[in-house]
């Protein structure tokens, strides 16, 4: 483990309510999975798995949100998955090859779990509910790179936009996204410029789709920013 890695003895109850929820277990099941977790914090922007470290271990992350990424030949940064609260990440589970490029990386402070591989295993044979948590990661994150590859060959750059936003908000009430999408990070989750979402965004504000303030994005119309997807 990287010298720069901040750890505490144990989680602690705000963990093992993400393990919990994470696993769909019991607190007894959940208290054996915890106890196996060293847990460490990153900054912002901060790299909690960095290129070439090895990726033998298991990741869960607990507080705040990581970004998996990776550099195309071409040098443009591409965004492979948002990790949230209760994803799992790291070899075992599929993501990420580091070997490949890929890192991941702190978007704000971030608390994350890790477990040694042979620990993960183990836990994976004595408790059913740690191999289905796997099971469920990858069949997400097989959901989200066909719905990408579909996008990217079916839809522009702006419409890519509209359905982004459509997909954030209905994460929500449908409506409003709360806080509002930082452009640089919605153009990373597009494969587009922060140029080319910053056009989209406007002209939706222009023509009353969307309302804008410091701490949301509200979709005024969303049947008709439907529309504008394709």
């Amino acid at each position: 483990m990287p010298e720069s890695d901040r750890t505490s003895a144990a989680p602690d109850s705000r963990h093992m309510a993400v393990v919990v929820a994470a696993f769909r277990c019991d607190a007894g099941t959940a208290s054996d999975i915890a106890a196996r977790l060293a847990i460490v914090r990153r900054s912002p922007r901060q790299v909690v798995l960095a290129v070439g470290e090895t990726g033998s271990d298991a990741w869960l992350i607990l507080i705040g949100e990581a970004h998996a990424v990776l550099y195309s030949a071409a040098g443009h940064l591409v965004l492979l998955h948002r990790l949230l609260p209760g994803d799992l990440f790291g070899e075992p589970i599929g993501l990420p090859a580091a070997a490949e490029g890929v890192q991941v990386v702190a978007v704000g402070p971030v608390e994350a779990g890790r477990f040694r591989a042979i620990d993960f295993l183990m836990l994976m044979e004595r408790h059913h509910c740690v191999a289905q948590a796997v099971v469920r990661t990858l069949s997400g994150r097989l959901d989200e790179t066909t719905r990408r590859m579909i996008a990217g060959a079916t839809l522009s750059a702006a419409g890519r936009v509209h359905g982004e936003l459509l997909r954030l908000a209905r994460l929500a009430d449908g409506r409003c996204i709360r806080p509002a999408p930082v452009l640089s990070e919605l153009a990373l989750a597009v494969q587009s410029t922060r140029e080319t979402v910053s056009r989209a965004i406007n002209a939706l504000e222009r023509s009353g789709i969307i309302t804008r303030s410091a701490e949301a994005l509200e979709i005024v119309a969303p049947h008709r920013l439907e529309e504008l997807v394709y």
